[in-house]
């Protein structure tokens, strides 16, 4: 059956549904994501929450999905387009087909799409709303999209895991399972806790670290929770991933700014100015710090986009906090930055037993 996918630039692209076809338009932000692998955990990435996802492998679903590679319990997406979507994976730990899966959750996925023009569009014109739908002519006006996420992802709830002699409290703007895990492979106790928790609850906890998570939307959205995550992070040594990288610049007097299509893909070339290193990096965001904003918040720019210059990634004259814009956890991607984390494991080893009360 024929389905249409809706540009708000008032393009219009024909394929077909490789699942049941959805009752009304989905609608979603466009992106596209450049990686070869890892479609399993792009799909339950919570960052990509209510976004239309376009992979630009031509070829998707071909090692199906297994029951280890999850980044959370549900995919995020609000829809797919893919090229060619295949029914018969070929890996001994497949347990779905990617259309299953996806049926399983009621997310709709294009097929025999035009993905190399839909994609060369978003590049000229840059991220924008689309709908998914049944019909070749769009039946509704467009919708303001709300670009407020994090408390759709966020646990409400804490949970401590693993019993490591390192505790990091680890806020959860919708973190992935790969930055838990890495955590927790560093001998770490971890406590995950809601996004909107107070400097006062964190310290009951009596962490020796802290660990901002990636997340949806944009962080401007989160201004509410700013004044009690700079308390946080001038208080404990801090690494930030992705959001929790633009929250902590936010928090300390910095800005953002949103990219026209943003990065996401497993094969972006960043630059470390302390080491001269160039590694490939995961990357999933729209929005980056200014690097002029930066000038009066004591961070300095350690990590650098080879692509566009945007910055990649921070660490502080006074505080040891350290931010990056990519993911060093990976999954899916190289793993060339994961030694970010042995760094902040460092880092608390070195500060651990004391409050350093910046703030």
């Amino acid at each position: 059956m024929e389905g249409y996918l809706h540009l708000k630039s008032g393009h219009c692209y024909k394929g077909e549904w490789l699942n049941t076809p959805p009752q009304n338009e989905v609608a979603g932000e466009i992106v596209f994501f450049t990686g070869m692998t890892g479609y399993q955990e792009v799909l339950t990435d919570p960052s990509y929450k209510d976004q239309i996802i376009v992979f630009t492998y031509p070829l998707i679903g071909n090692y199906g999905v297994n029951e280890s590679d999850f980044e959370s319990k549900k995919p995020h997406v609000a829809g797919v387009i893919v090229y060619e979507g295949t029914n018969e994976p070929s890996h001994y730990q497949s347990s779905y087909t990617l259309k299953e899966y996806l049926h399983k959750w009621n997310i709709p996925v294009l097929g025999h799409m035009d993905t190399r023009s839909i994609v060369k569009k978003i590049r000229a014109v840059g991220s924008m709303p689309a709908t998914m739908s049944t019909h070749s002519v769009k039946e509704t006006t467009w919708s303001k999209q709300e670009d407020y996420k994090v408390e759709l992802v966020s646990n409400p709830q804490m949970h401590t895991y693993g019993e490591g002699d390192k505790h990091v409290v680890l806020y959860d703007f919708g973190y992935k399972k790969s930055i838990l895990n890495s955590l927790l492979q560093q001998n770490c106790k971890v406590t995950t806790v809601p996004f909107s928790t107070t400097f006062n609850e964190v310290a009951k906890l009596n962490p020796d670290g802290i660990l901002l998570s990636n997340g949806p939307g944009d962080p401007k959205t989160l201004q509410n929770v700013l004044p009690e995550l700079k308390k946080v992070i001038t208080s404990y040594p801090t690494l930030g991933i992705c959001l929790g990288h633009q929250l902590a610049a936010l928090a300390l007097g910095g800005n953002t700014t949103k990219l026209s299509f943003g990065h996401r893909g497993a094969n972006h070339p960043i630059s470390d100015l302390k080491t001269g290193r160039v590694m490939m990096s995961s990357q999933n965001h729209s929005y980056v710090v200014d690097t002029v904003s930066l000038e009066t918040t004591g961070f300095k720019t350690r990590f650098i986009n080879l692509h566009d210059q945007s910055v990649e990634g921070l660490t502080h004259e006074i505080y040891p906090i350290e931010t990056v814009q990519f993911h060093p956890e990976a999954n899916p991607g190289p793993t060339d930055t994961h030694y970010l984390f042995l760094e902040f494991i460092q880092t608390i080893e070195e500060k651990k037993g004391s409050v350093i009360a910046y703030a």
